[in-house]
């Protein structure tokens, strides 16, 4: 099988905004490196933005709108996951969050993340690794080693380290959905079946 799924979750507030900016580098270097490797990825792009008041309503119902049920589905079956989330108040943003909880606590086991954010200043990099890293590992997915931060300061810098960055983000990523297609657990599938079940009837 010579295709992957990417999922890229940007939950930038503004249009144009500097973390789908982010998104879109990284998801252009990820394709290409897929590319390299013989492998056609398959993008679906979550603009968080575009589902803000869905994913307010699932908080307080419990149920999903259709495309936003449409958009979970795409992130938990993917392959590989690009989530980019501007930095507010030290940490990844109130929007960027109640997308996470929305999600099954399940749903993306073993899936390969790339994490990314976008701040003001380089000193808000640090959140990546104490509050973004820790949020994916309790959700038991992958976060690669390489996270990328763009602040302000990095647009259109030529003395930027972000190229750099983004490059070998986006090769472990590739690497990573390279090697094998991920299965996903279906949490509705019957363990048994249908006749076992009448078994025990």
């Amino acid at each position: 099988m010579n295709t992957r799924h990417l999922a890229v979750v940007t939950a930038g507030l503004g249009q144009p905004s500097s973390t789908r900016l982010l998104a879109d580098r990284l998801t252009q270097a990820t394709v290409r490196r897929l590319a390299e490797d013989g492998i056609t990825a398959e993008v679906t792009v979550v603009e968080l933005r575009d589902h803000a008041h869905a994913i307010t309503d699932n908080l307080l119902t419990g149920f999903a709108a259709p495309e936003l049920a449409a958009a979970i589905d795409a992130v938990t079956a993917a392959d590989g996951l690009i989530a980019v989330t501007p930095i507010f108040t030290t940490s990844y943003s109130g929007l960027f969050k109640s997308f996470v909880d929305v999600l099954d606590p399940t749903a993306l086991t073993g899936q390969p993340v790339l994490l990314a954010a976008t701040g003001g200043t380089p000193r808000h990099s640090l959140a990546l690794d104490y509050a973004v890293r820790p949020l994916f590992s309790y959700l038991r997915a992958r976060p690669l080693s390489t996270t990328v931060f763009a602040a302000s300061e990095d647009w259109g810098s030529t003395a930027s380290e972000l190229p750099g960055r983004i490059e070998r983000a986006a090769g472990e990523l590739a690497a990573e959905m390279t090697r094998a297609g991920r299965t996903v657990k279906d949490p509705w599938a019957l363990g048994d079946s249908f006749e076992d079940l009448l078994k025990g009837v």
